[in-house]
């Protein structure tokens, strides 16, 4: 169960099996990577079949990166307050330009 509303919301990223049980790190982009928060991916059951998920299920709203490893991004997602933001695992992480 998620709990939003106000200025504080959830995020969930979608995966796939093969990432079970592996924590996935995030970063308020303003605090530049320093300071995250990880969850686990977990086996998820719902009425259509089984998917793999993380869940950050109370995140103060703003931009954050979700990180493919300790040094690169994967991407980054807006998280809005009262709201649940929805990030697809990339098949590779973010090529910087």
């Amino acid at each position: 169960m998620l709990d939003v509303g106000g200025e504080m919301g959830a995020l969930i990223i979608y995966t796939g099996r093969d990432l079970h049980g592996r924590e996935i790190e995030i970063s308020r982009v303003d605090q530049d990577g320093t300071v995250r928060t990880h969850s686990a991916v977990r086996e998820r059951i719902v009425r259509d079949g089984v998917f793999h998920s993380a869940v950050y299920p109370d995140l103060t709203a703003g931009l954050y990166t979700v990180w493919w490893d300790e040094e690169t991004p994967a991407g980054t997602i807006s998280v809005n307050g009262g709201a649940i933001a929805e990030f697809v695992w990339p098949s590779s992480p973010t090529r910087s330009a």
